[in-house]
């Protein structure tokens, strides 16, 4: 990437950006294996340096700690040494970045961590031993740190007193997020303190390049939904921050399909909500050596959008646009719906269907507990069912009809039912039988019968983000317990995937 110049930022203000979010990873000049948190101070300079050409621009600047090498999975240690010494990497880290920028204005906000607040402290990629916690155990390390960020800030008084602070939703992941075990920590100012979340829903839409359109009525629904949703915290007085967004281009770089019409009613949710969106761009968008968005269209847009071109509008004006505007393309995507027909458990009933990514995201199959069969590759051919009771079922995939014919191996996999938990409550899925191209396929661990969100029921297949199995799954015995795995399958022996088939019972437990 180019390096950072006053220019690039004036040009991006123009653009249409008035904030701008500066993901840092201090540990680059840290020894930190060794015991020694210092950063460079030439390091501290250049971040300042950057924050400087922003709040020149007259925009508001964020600075984190982002991703950074993994250093976050000392806190999942099994050693009480090591998250001893996480925790003193992180303070030692804090208080030189806080005491550098005591006496910056308001305009600069600090964030405590980029996604690393969740799963992620028990990530192995440093402390091999790590992935001690259990999801409880994550939540509580994650609450932990956020209020430690806010009472060190708070302590260095000077600006820092009263600064805004931005701390980490878990797993940045709204849903999570408005899970109750994750709590916001208390604060010695009054109404300085945000919230960042990250919206990438659908992921295959969103993030890869498996599905290249978006737009049907339960897209939108979702949408609203999970944004509208938020509101638990700003009824608290909190702000929300959505530190990261987007549609990522194709791989030729144009647009995909809709993505203006996600933008459109993503931003209409911001306006509508007052929270504040930052789109995530690594110079797919603006392109920096140009000092421009090369689409007129999303140029267009983001100029539209800024804070200049509402300033003639009230507040309340804003919001009754953003309302008209949602409720117009909810409505045209109804219409749409209509005319490509009916959908299967459109009204309500349980169905289900194999969740599936391939390992190189390129295959993709209705991810996550939302049933969604519109968002697929083309080519993918699913054998879903109505789930009336307890019986035996079969569902499927067939990739062969894709461009490339199969799915390379998988990143993650799982049979759902939805409305599982609402129609059927403590029912269990039994895997009877998988067969993989058509051959029987050995599970490598027993299943367990879990949900996520409370209303689709599910069994992972292969999910390797579950680091720890939940206290509440369901299986026949009791004493399968010790035995139960998120990847019953071996991506290792998962080469060329042309077709997926899943048979279960499903009975009352």
């Amino acid at each position: 990437k180019p390096i950072t110049t006053p220019e690039m930022i004036l040009a991006m203000k123009a653009a249409g950006f008035d904030s701008i979010r500066i993901p840092v990873a201090w540990t680059n000049t840290m020894n930190y294996e060794d015991g020694d948190y210092t950063i460079s101070q030439a390091y501290l300079e250049r971040v300042e340096e950057i924050v400087n050409y922003a709040l020149a621009a007259d925009m508001f600047v964020i600075i984190n700690d982002h991703w950074d090498g993994g250093w976050w999975g000392m806190f999942g240690s099994a050693s009480q040494e090591t998250r001893q010494n996480a925790m003193e990497l992180f303070t030692a880290m804090w208080t030189q970045i806080g005491l550098h920028f005591r006496d910056y204005s308001h305009r600069l906000i600090f964030e405590v961590a980029n996604e690393e607040l969740g799963t992620r402290l028990n990530e192995m990629s440093v402390a091999l031993d790590s992935g001690y916690l259990s999801d409880d155990q994550t939540y509580r390390v994650t609450n932990q740190l956020n209020q430690k960020f806010v009472d060190l800030i708070r302590g260095q008084g000077g600006n820092n007193a009263g600064r805004f602070l931005l701390v980490a939703g878990f797993n940045t992941d709204i849903a999570r997020t408005l899970d109750d075990r994750f709590q916001m920590p208390t604060d010695s100012a009054r109404d300085k303190l945000l919230l960042s979340v990250h919206y990438y829903t659908p992921w295959s839409y969103c993030g890869a390049d498996s599905v290249n359109r978006w737009g049907t009525e339960q897209e939108y629904t979702t949408q609203n939904e999970l944004l509208g949703a938020l509101t638990k915290f700003t009824r608290q007085g909190y702000g929300i921050i959505l530190g990261e967004y987007g549609v990522l281009p194709k791989a030729d770089g144009s647009l995909k399909h809709n993505s203006l019409d996600f933008l459109a009613n993503f931003h209409d949710n911001m306006e509508l909500y007052g929270y504040v969106p930052m789109l995530w761009d690594t110079s797919s968008f603006f392109i920096r050596t140009e000092l421009e968005i090369v689409d007129q269209g999303l140029a267009s847009f983001f100029k539209e959008r800024s804070l200049k071109a509402r300033s003639s509008l009230s507040r309340q004006q804003i919001k009754d646009n953003a309302k008209a505007s949602m409720a117009a393309a909810l409505e045209l995507a109804k219409e749409r719906d209509q005319e490509a027909g009916p959908v299967l458990g459109a009204t309500g009933e349980a169905v289900a269907w194999i969740m599936f990514d391939s390992g190189d995201y390129q295959i993709t199959y209705s991810v996550g507990d939302v049933y969604s069969p519109t968002s697929k590759t083309e080519g993918v051919i699913a054998s879903d069912v109505i789930v009336s009771g307890a019986g035996t079922y079969t569902v499927g995939l067939d990739f062969t009809k894709t461009n490339v014919g199969y799915a390379s191996s998988i990143t993650f996999s799982a049979v759902g039912i939805a409305h599982g938990e609402l129609l059927f409550p403590g029912y269990i899925i039994d895997i009877k039988k998988i067969l993989v191209n058509g051959e029987p396929y050995n599970m490598r661990r027993r299943p367990y019968t879990t949900a996520d969100d409370g209303i689709c029921t599910r069994v992972n297949l292969y999910n390797e983000w579950v680091t720890a199995i939940p206290d509440n799954i369901r299986v026949i015995n009791p004493n399968w317990r010790p035995y139960v795995s998120a990847t019953l399958l071996d991506k290792r022996n998962l080469g060329r995937i042309e077709s997926i088939e899943v048979v279960f019972d499903y009975f009352a437990r």
